[in-house]
């Protein structure tokens, strides 16, 4: 099978199926996607937080790739066969935002070091990388220009953290050729991503492009890897917290704040360290949802992240 290669310009920065692809491929063929980081060049590791500027709406995305032979009523078979970063990313949020809109008066910036697997915090915080795009996805059927904010059936910003290396996607097809296009690569990410960044990282993908005639999956369907949950994660145990309530989303609020105080408490950090490192390394988790009138939610932060 070939082998292409496309370069992170030009992007395009809505999901349409009006959109030229900038590619055509045979099924089996693989691809080399080099991905801009979420900003589109307007974070650069130089920037800081008073430096800061606004990049264009929407996410850049590098595609569209048609892929020969997809039909709507298929599925595009997507195998990610790795994720190289540029050694550096960011992590933000701003007030209004995120799972924790009103806790913080003043957007905050951290521009990450990424040495091989690891990314640091600050001295003896470290955080295992596990780089996966945090949008992928297809064009959808209905004309028009739609945002790439909101995941969608097709796939796109579903800032799924196990679509890494070794996983297989599958995609339901609503237009001829697919149109796949993938960017918003992340370091890492805690599922949840609370407060509304990952490692934001430029990177190049590369992934191996299929057909699976007549069997589009009703939303979006993927197998990992075995040992690729929690790796380097597991080895000293986690602390969690948790949020008890009838409402999921409040429940997620007073889980990651309890690991806020728990990381100043413990471990020094200070709230907006905490809340970035939350973002980027813990995990929400439904414990229980069929107790009504309360459920659980718990936030799980692995204890390996802390080295002497």
């Amino acid at each position: 099978m070939a082998q292409h290669e496309l370069q992170s310009e030009p992007v395009h920065r809505v999901f349409s199926r009006d959109i030229p692809p900038r590619l055509r491929v045979q099924p089996g063929d693989e691809v080399l996607l080099h991905c801009q980081d979420a900003s589109g060049g307007a974070v650069t590791p130089e920037t800081t937080v008073r430096t800061r500027r606004p990049g264009p709406p929407g996410h850049p995305l590098t595609g569209p790739v048609f892929v020969e032979g997809a039909e709507p009523g298929d599925a595009l078979v997507v195998e990610i066969l790795g994720l190289t970063h540029h050694g550096w990313g960011w992590s933000s949020f701003a007030p209004g935002r995120g799972l924790l809109p009103d806790d913080f008066a003043a957007p905050y910036l951290h521009i990450w070091r990424l040495e091989g697997e690891a990314a640091w915090l600050r001295p003896g915080v470290r955080v295992p990388l596990q780089p996966f795009p945090g949008i992928v996805g297809l064009a959808p059927a209905v004309t028009g220009q739609h945002s790439t904010m909101p995941p969608r059936r097709v796939g796109g910003n579903m800032d799924i953290r196990h679509l890494t290396a070794g996983t297989t996607l599958h995609l339901p097809v609503e237009v001829p050729g697919a149109l796949f296009s993938a960017g918003d690569c992340h370091g890492a990410q805690g599922d949840g991503e609370v407060c509304i960044t990952g490692i934001e990282a430029p990177m190049a993908m590369r992934v191996r492009l299929s057909v699976n005639q007549g069997a589009a999956p009703a939303f979006p369907e993927f197998r990992t890897p075995p040992g690729s949950l929690n790796p380097g994660a597991d080895g000293a145990g986690f602390h969690a917290t948790t949020g008890i309530g009838p409402d999921l989303r409040r429940g997620a609020q007073d889980a990651v704040r309890g690991m806020i105080a728990y990381l100043g408490r413990e471990h020094g950090l200070s709230r907006e360290e905490s809340y970035v490192l939350c973002s980027v390394a813990a995990d929400l988790k439904i414990s229980e949802i069929v107790d009504l009138p309360s459920y659980v939610v718990s936030c799980y932060l692995p204890l390996s992240l802390f080295v002497r």
